[in-house]
């Protein structure tokens, strides 16, 4: 059984407005903050019963204020819209870095933004 991928850097780059990634297992990921408020795993943005992602516009220019580790498994992103409760796994950061291209182009095909 292979270990899963660890992140050996975090950081936000407010410049780029995206999370820079980097896991031990050598992969390197920009992921945009716009992706991580509308993919945010709270339950404000998922609901309580799952289904398919909501349309969230607006958050283009989004940017984060803080992140707060969470135990040893996640990082709870504060962004500057006041959304403050997603905590990102180490798996979903990696699973959002290794699919940015299509996951933006999912997030743009539901708010109309294509």
């Amino acid at each position: 059984m292979n270990p899963r991928p660890w992140p050996t850097e975090l950081t936000f780059r407010r410049d780029a407005k995206a999370l820079r990634v980097v896991f031990d297992d050598g992969a390197r990921f920009s992921i945009p903050f716009e992706l991580l408020r509308v993919e945010s795993p709270s339950a404000e943005v998922r609901g309580h019963g799952g289904g398919p992602l909501p349309a969230i516009a607006g958050k283009e220019n989004v940017g984060v204020k803080d992140a707060l580790p969470v135990g040893r498994y996640a990082v709870r992103i504060v962004f500057d819209d006041g959304h403050d409760t997603g905590i990102f796994p180490w798996e979903l950061l990696y699973e959002l870095g290794a699919n940015v291209d299509a996951r933006m182009a999912a997030h743009r095909q539901r708010i109309g933004r294509h």
